[in-house]
């Protein structure tokens, strides 16, 4: 992990699109300014941490009215062979 000491409206820079500036600083709290293009998504570790959690639920859950995955994959291989 790289450790940096940064002033109010002093810049890091990650490669070479995204920008993080130092905004505020009161007490314990530092307020940061993050400028990246709109295809980098940004968010706060614990909101990241909610959305994977929400994707391996999802991903986990098989409504009862589809019909199984693995089935319709097996199907698909057994019209292929008799063409």
């Amino acid at each position: 992990m790289l450790v940096l000491s940064r002033k109010i409206d002093e810049r890091i820079m990650i490669g070479d699109q995204i920008e993080i500036s130092v905004v505020d600083i009161k007490g314990d709290q530092v307020k940061i300014g993050i400028q990246a293009p709109g295809h980098i998504k940004v968010y706060r570790q614990e909101v990241y941490e909610a959305i994977q959690q929400e994707n391996i639920e999802a991903a986990r859950a098989r409504p009862a009215s589809l019909p199984d995955l693995d089935r319709l994959l097996d199907s698909s291989k057994q019209d292929k062979k008799k063409t």
